[in-house]
């Protein structure tokens, strides 16, 4: 049975992911909740640019027409 992006979300709550964004902004955080538009709740959330810390935020809620890629966080972060 094909994957479905909603079913790859769920697969991911409570863990590590990085999700990058139109214009080229990335952040990394615990995936805590989305919905059907792909808006996305994430918990102890940091600005991450070239692979460092740019600013740590706590709470985020991204929005779903904004998000490019949801990917799962590199072991270790």
């Amino acid at each position: 049975m094909p994957t479905r992006p909603l079913d790859v979300l769920n697969r991911s709550l409570k863990s590590p992911v990085i999700v990058r964004l139109k214009g080229g902004r990335e952040f990394r955080g615990t995936l805590d909740g989305y919905d059907i538009h792909m808006n996305l709740v994430l918990l102890n959330a940091e600005e991450i640019k070239e692979g460092e810390v740019v600013r740590k935020m706590g709470s985020v809620v991204v929005r779903g027409d904004t998000v490019v890629f949801v990917s799962p966080a590199p072991s270790g972060d």
